[in-house]
């Protein structure tokens, strides 16, 4: 007889790894032209102008997405590979739930396409900060060169969590993740 889990099954800590995926990294097919596809800042998918209002297909065209060493995003299959246009990230994360405190906190997102990451050495954050304004944009890596950006009310619940850590002898403002600090920005 197993012991049942602890764990609350509509926790994101529950479905963490859950989306099989396939191996687009090792599939090497002939470049096959531009699609008439664009994922805009908020992460709504539009094919010629109009936005794709099926979650599913959406779902099943991020599967087979992936960002080369040229910069460019494409949907790739073993035999065809398209480039599509994206304004910003990919992808948008859309909830974030923390477990633990301190070093030991774990910060887990799921994005628009309900793919759930913990923020760990190989998934971190990033803030840009833009020129002119200064205002940030909070990014995390989801897999293979492709980010979410991490929506408004996301980064305040971020913020939130954030802690003061000295940093290369300055006292800076961020969050612990899998005994990984992030850097949110200067105190």
């Amino acid at each position: 007889m197993t012991e049942p889990s602890s764990v609350d099954p509509f926790s994101l800590a529950a479905q963490l790894g859950d989306r099989d995926l396939p191996p687009v990294h090792q599939w090497n097919p002939e470049f096959c032209g531009d699609m008439d596809l664009r994922i805009d800042r908020n992460g709504t998918w539009f094919y010629c102008n109009s936005p794709i209002s099926r979650q599913r297909l959406v779902k099943l065209l991020s599967a087979v997405m992936r960002r080369d060493r040229d910069g460019d995003y494409y949907l790739v299959t073993p035999v065809e590979k398209l480039r599509i246009r994206v304004d910003d990230a990919p992808f948008l994360a859309v909830e974030l739930e923390s477990e633990g405190q301190g070093q030991k906190q774990r910060l887990l997102f799921r994005t628009n396409v309900d793919e759930v990451v913990a923020a760990d050495e190989d998934h971190p954050i990033r803030i840009v900060e833009d020129p002119d304004s200064g205002e940030p944009s909070p990014y995390l890596m989801v897999r293979d060169g492709l980010e979410a950006l991490l929506s408004r009310p996301v980064f305040y619940r971020l913020v939130d969590l954030a802690v003061e850590h000295n940093q290369d002898g300055r006292t800076v403002l961020g969050v612990w993740s899998c005994n990984v600090f992030f850097r949110l920005g200067l105190v």
